[in-house]
């Protein structure tokens, strides 16, 4: 791990395997935020011996980000023992701890100033060529031929600018799908490389359920994509204690969705040895006819500003959180904030925290997540806003033995109680959690949940037309769920759990099971299965829904791969193969093959839409 700027706050991570397979990552203020698909160009070569391996490695400058005055860096390195199932860092770890800490690097001292980055401008064109066949639409099979370009310039070794010219991300993996037995959506990661350097300054805002910034709403509008036309965006530190970040995102209008400009500002501040004042203002301005703007008006644009405090003791034991953001959106007045504020204590042993957050009705958040204040009414199909406090509090106790069959293990409670806008109770969830890591890497966890829901609004979990939907009320529920592990350093890794109970009204059961199968470091197939069966009282219905997800990773050489992931969805209604061959036929240059296909999960089966798309990019140093 290098931390150039070192402030603690954000890093770079560079990992190899004997085989000489690189990852290479960027680490979040958080720390426990680790970005994997940040792709750049390093290299290292690697020997094997017969009770040991050496690596070299060569960083460029170029590719970091460093003020060239600053004479101390931050650095780490962890070596992963999986036969001992043992990870060693070089510096002194407390067990609490990942050992991608930033808190508790080791010294890299120059004796002079590092050296400026080689090459200042990297430009990576690409051209696409395509054919899909919407069969859903009953659409002809079209051809597209696509080109773009993105580019990296080095305005000084601290500060990056990025250019995107109608970027495309056909090549990018396919989420991994869930069953959804909430109320409310999900949240699914980024993927798309452009917005991944220095994410962390743009989206650490807020807590997971509501976040003022989330780039996936970039490129994405009323559900269906929208086309990115082009993009720009500047971060880095414009002092040793100040990291910035600005970005600005133009969409195109696709069929009925308008297109928008997207601008984001945000500022870190540090303070103290590892805490941080930091601040953004979002602004998204539609570019609506007159007819739009009068079917929508809170089309027109949407605002959102906030300041954040996060502190943390030098040791990362004691940390503390608070934030304020406000909305603005034409025509909306009254409860538009979202604050939240907490802080707990992070021991090696004993760990507590408890977090308030506040949801205004009014708040919206056009480039970011939210997902409690959207209820929907079954009885009216349609969707009603409702304010929402809550607290949520985790604590537990973790033992680690000094002999036995545990590593360690740990006792822990998660509650959740929350309350609408007018103080009227919500919801009250109690998890109660025992986990169990043995020393050969298997692992058990066994817990059971306590929930009380004051349904708002008719609810229904089921997809029978027939079948009524849940009235609004109180209702009381658990369920007990156990999750077993073998030990997953082995070539084949096995997987069960089950959960059972009630849910709302009705019973509830659930089955998963998972198989990895690897032959390192050229082969690895992981399937995942899993099946919920929700039971309720006539006249509210039954429902099964499966979710199947085999994966295929072939490692031809170090630079040719070839990936393929099937998942089966019936909640979803959903059957979809991608299917990727990739080629690094030159550092961070790659020729790609991408085929995708859908169907519809239920019988008979029929196909929804089909594409191949070959791309080839190209990594060019000016």
């Amino acid at each position: 791990m290098l931390d150039p700027v070192n402030l603690k706050t954000n890093g770079f991570y560079f990992s190899l395997t004997p085989f000489n397979s690189q990852t290479e990552g960027l680490i979040g203020n958080s720390n426990d935020d680790i970005t994997f698909t940040w792709d750049n160009t390093w290299f290292s070569e690697t020997k094997v011996y017969e009770d040991y391996w050496t690596a070299e490695i060569a960083i460029p400058f170029s590719i970091l980000r460093y003020d060239e005055t600053k004479l101390v860096w931050g650095i780490n390195f962890i070596r992963a023992a999986r036969s001992e199932n043992e990870f060693h860092t070089w510096t002194h770890m407390p067990l609490q701890f990942r050992g991608t800490d930033l808190g508790y690097t080791g010294q890299l001292i120059w004796d002079q100033n590092p050296p400026r980055g080689g090459s200042r401008v990297s430009v990576n064109p690409y051209a696409s060529s395509s054919a899909a066949v919407e069969n859903d639409f009953n659409r002809t099979t079209e051809g597209k031929i696509n080109a773009g370009a993105d580019a990296k310039i080095a305005v000084s070794s601290a500060i990056n600018l990025d250019l995107t010219v109608n970027p495309d991300f056909s090549n990018v993996d396919v989420d991994q799908q869930v069953t959804n037995l909430t109320r409310f959506s999900i949240f699914f990661p980024e993927r798309r490389v452009f917005f991944l350097e220095n994410d962390d300054l743009f989206s650490g805002y807020g807590i997971p359920p509501a976040r003022p910034f989330y780039s996936r709403r970039l490129g994405s509008k009323n559900g269906s994509p929208v086309p990115i036309l082009a993009g720009a965006r500047i971060t880095g530190n414009l002092s040793k204690q100040f990291r910035f970040g600005l970005m600005n995102i133009q969409t195109g209008r696709k069929g009925e969705n308008s297109a928008d400009n997207f601008t984001s500002f945000t500022f870190n501040q540090r303070v103290l040895s590892r805490s941080v004042i930091s601040g953004y203002f979002n602004n998204r301005q539609g570019f609506q006819t007159d007819a739009e703007k009068t079917a929508d008006p809170l089309g027109a644009y949407g605002r959102n500003g906030g300041l954040a405090f996060g502190y943390s003791s030098a040791s990362g034991v004691a940390q503390a959180w608070s934030g304020l953001n406000l909305s603005m959106k034409p025509g909306v007045t009254g409860d538009t904030y979202f604050a939240n504020a907490g802080g707990g204590h992070f021991g090696q042993n004993f760990t507590c925290f408890l977090d308030f957050t506040h949801l205004g009705r009014e708040y919206y958040a056009d480039m970011g997540f939210v997902n409690r204040i959207e209820n929907y009414d079954a009885a009216r199909d349609t969707i009603i806003r409702v304010g929402s406090d809550f607290f949520y509090n985790e604590t537990g106790y973790t033992w680690y033995p000094k002999s036995g069959p545990f590593n360690k293990y740990s006792l822990a409670t998660n509650n959740f109680l929350a309350f609408d806008g007018t103080g009227k109770f919500n919801e009250l969830s109690i998890k109660a959690l025992a986990t169990f890591d043995f020393r050969n890497a298997a692992n058990i966890t066994l817990s059971h949940t306590l929930n009380q829901v004051n349904l708002l609004f008719p609810f229904s979990f089921v997809e029978d037309a027939q079948a009524e939907a849940l009235p609004a009320g109180l209702y009381e529920f658990q369920a007990t769920e156990l999750m077993m592990t073998s030990d997953v350093r082995k070539n084949l890794v096995l997987g069960v759990g089950g959960a059972f109970g009630t849910f709302y009204n009705g019973d509830y059961n659930k089955l998963t099971a998972s198989l990895t199968a690897r032959k390192q470091p050229y082969f690895s197939m992981a399937l995942t299965a899993e099946y919920n069966h929700l039971s309720f009282p006539s006249p509210y219905g039954n429902q099964e829904f499966w979710l199947v997800a085999p994966q295929i990773e072939v490692n031809f050489t170090n630079s040719l791969f070839w990936t393929s992931f099937l998942q089966l969805n019936t909640q979803a209604d959903n059957f979809n193969i991608n299917s990727r061959i990739q080629w690094r036929y030159r550092p961070m240059s790659d020729i790609f093959l991408v085929y995708s296909d859908n169907y519809f999960a239920d019988l008979p089966v029929a196909n929804k839409n089909r594409a191949v798309v070959l791309k080839v990019n190209y990594w060019l140093n000016i």
